[in-house]
């Protein structure tokens, strides 16, 4: 195989690299932005941006997210003319850079040399150039070009006074994050002979006794290509695992390579959203100087408003509580969902501003200009279609002077005293081919439980199973299916030590090797909570589970027993009727520890877990009455600030005392909030 240095031409270069300078600070308030690809438009149109940039109050830029086969048009030959020209240009009018290393898809002449990078799916076809993404994550030869790319680019730029933030790619995995070809093969085994060691522990790990499926030696393994029948569950488990370091270790590799040259902190954009799964995020983070996501609204939900939330809260706490970075949002609709939905007035402010509330430190949109041609030309963006002399533009001028008089709470954090686990190794684990129903799915648990703590005034700490817990009164953890014994332990001490625990059904029941643990359900968790389940036994969709209570089920039920807790109700019908179908055991150190053995309505799961708050002493920040008012507090030790973000079509008045520094009127007793509208009230004292 020919090495780049055999294949590389002249460099060609057009001046230059421009000289030292002190790094500008990442974070100067609130900072407002957008990918821009100044690539798709004539350099006349270039000053024209900038110009409107400053009128519209931009001062975040990313650049060079799809470069590539602009500044490197044929093997290592490379034109930095205009990615010069726009840097200067932007620099000149005060914009920050967050400038990408151009990698995220090769460019057609790299694909043509080298067609061996391009990614194999499940069954066994090539994915072919024509849209983007289009490489394994385990090529060597990719990676080879890739970094090669990374050292110019870093070169030149890893001293420009205005790069403010490394850009690694961009949404890595978003659809090459599993790949199945014969080097990920290889890969793969590599990855193995070091989690396992030797071929007997890992048939232990698999369970490859069932199925005549023992294997003698590494070389045999493949990975989980599609099969005739359900493939191996703990195969499948262990791939996803190692197709997410695959992609990490490419993160790190790049992000090497710019630590050589630059002191810029460096960062990756991950796609926390409910479409997207692949990749262990608890994993990457540590890895990241700031965290930043992607998040679209997704109309295919129920409650597209409520997963914006939960996946702030996530990202928030994928940042250790500190503040993060929305690297791209819309403006109004997008373009790759089944019904594009544009948004409503003042949404865009909406929506931005809760994202602010739980934590974002940057608001920055996909993208600057809606493109003319390619796959997201009908993807909303900063300056639409319609030019300026449209109510989006008006809307996005607007919001910046928000975000503008936001400055002061840059760097607070959002205060909350609930803590929801969430594990991308159980969605992976929980959601597999072999369930006890497919009308269950992990992720629509974790959005149920969010959802309804928000509905009743909470505001919520996502954290990693086996996390501390210190600090929070209340912690939930919805359909933990895999958990380790010490991420089990963590919850036990935290509920002997005085803690309340909420446990929801389909919890505790195997290990990290998805091995179901013997016994009876849940498991891992059947002493903490006082109840023991013999039998699994979910109902086919539109059936109604009716509770003792009068309270309304659905989908799930377990025949359990109560082995030292209270029933706090029962089944009064369906498969399980007359057992547990909700119970609560007292400890003796003031904890306690419910278990929800169904899938309850939302207005009987608010009911329940008010309680359960209630129990615990975790007093609502937000008006339980009024759901559709978002309450979040961020806060730092000299001052707090209240969000009251109105998503109803009536005004609300809640209690608040200080300075609403979205309008800059006094607010004495209470903030009256208007259908629509976003008080953001300094308070007196801090909370």
């Amino acid at each position: 195989m020919e090495t780049l240095d055999q294949e590389a031409r002249a460099i060609v270069v057009t001046d230059e690299r421009p000289s030292a300078t002190t790094q500008p600070s990442l974070r100067e308030g609130i900072a407002f932005g957008c990918d821009y690809n100044p690539e798709q438009w004539d350099r006349a149109v270039w000053r024209e941006d900038v110009a409107l940039m400053r009128e519209a109050g931009v001062d975040l830029v990313a650049l060079n997210i799809f470069g590539w086969s602009h500044i490197e048009p044929r093997p290592g030959e490379y034109d930095f003319d205009g990615l010069d020209e726009i840097i200067g240009l932007l620099h000149e009018a005060g914009i920050r850079i967050n400038l990408g290393t151009g990698t995220s898809s090769a460019p057609p002449w790299l694909t043509h040399r080298h067609p061996e990078i391009l990614p194999e799916a499940a069954d066994g076809t090539t994915r072919f150039p024509g849209g983007r993404q289009a490489w394994c994550p385990s090529s060597a030869v990719f990676r080879r070009y890739a970094l090669a790319l990374v050292e110019k680019v870093a070169e030149r730029y890893g001293q420009h006074p205005a790069v403010a933030l490394w850009h690694v790619s961009n949404e890595l995995g978003c659809h090459n994050a599993l790949c199945y070809d014969d080097e990920s093969a290889e890969a793969f085994r590599g990855w193995l002979r070091a989690r396992y060691g030797t071929i007997e522990r890992l048939n232990s790990a698999w369970g490859t006794s069932f199925w005549s499926q023992t294997y003698s030696a590494f070389e045999e393994i493949l990975p989980p290509r599609l099969t005739l029948s359900s493939r191996n569950p703990g195969q499948v488990l262990d791939f996803h695992r190692f197709s997410s370091d695959a992609l990490l270790d490419h993160y790190r590799a790049e992000t090497a390579v710019l630590r050589r040259h630059s002191d810029v902190p460096v960062t990756t954009n991950f796609m926390v959203t409910a479409h997207i799964r692949n990749l262990d995020y608890w994993t990457w983070a540590p890895e990241m100087d700031v965290v930043a996501n992607d998040h679209y609204l997704d109309h295919r939900l129920a409650e597209p408003a409520a997963e914006l939330s939960f996946a702030s809260d996530l990202t928030r706490g994928l940042a250790g509580g500190e503040p993060w970075l929305l690297m791209e949002q819309s403006t109004g609709s997008v373009n790759w969902q089944p019904h594009n939905l544009a948004k409503a007035p003042g949404q865009l402010t909406r929506n931005s501003l809760s994202h602010v509330a739980r934590g974002a430190d940057a608001i920055c949109f996909f993208q600057w200009r809606a493109s003319l041609q390619g796959s997201e030309k009908f993807h909303s963006a900063l300056v639409p279609h319609a030019g300026t002399d449209s109510d989006l533009w008006r809307e996005v001028v607007d919001l910046s002077r928000t975000l503008d008089r936001l400055d002061e709470l840059a760097g607070t954090r959002v205060q909350a005293d609930v803590a929801l686990l969430f594990s991308w190794e159980n969605w992976w684990a929980a959601d597999g081919e072999s369930r006890p129903t497919h009308a269950v799915d992990y992720l629509s648990q974790v959005h149920a439980m969010h959802a309804s703590l928000t509905r009743s005034g909470h505001t919520v700490d996502v954290v990693r199973p086996g996390a501390s817990l210190e600090g929070y009164g209340l912690v939930v953890v919805p359909s933990l299916y895999l958990v380790r014994d010490e991420e089990a332990r963590v919850l036990s001490d935290f509920a002997e030590a005085g803690g309340h625990v909420v446990v929801t059904f389909f919890s505790g029941i195997v290990d990290e090797e998805d091995r179901v643990r013997p016994g009876g359900y849940p498991g891992a968790f059947r002493d903490l909570l006082g109840v023991s389940v013999e039998e699994f036994a979910p109902v086919l969709p539109g059936q109604v589970l009716t509770l003792a209570s009068g309270r309304s089920a659905s989908l799930w039920s377990e025949r359990t027993r109560a082995r030292g807790a209270e029933v706090l109700d029962s089944f009064a019908d369906g498969p399980s009727a007359g057992r547990p179908a909700i119970t609560r055991r007292a400890l003796p150190g003031g904890g306690a520890a419910w278990y929800i053995a169904t899938h309850l309505d939302a207005a009987d799961l608010d009911g329940v877990l008010r309680e359960a708050a209630a129990g615990a002493g975790v007093v609502p920040i937000g008006d339980p009455r009024e759901p559709g008012l978002e309450v979040v507090r961020r806060a730092n030790e000299e001052r707090s600030y209240l969000f009251l973000i109105n998503h109803t079509d009536h005004a609300i008045d809640h209690p608040a005392t200080g300075i609403d520094i979205v309008s800059g009127d006094p607010v004495e007793g209470a903030a009256h909030v208007p259908a629509g509208f976003v008080s953001v009230i300094r308070e007196e004292s801090a909370a």
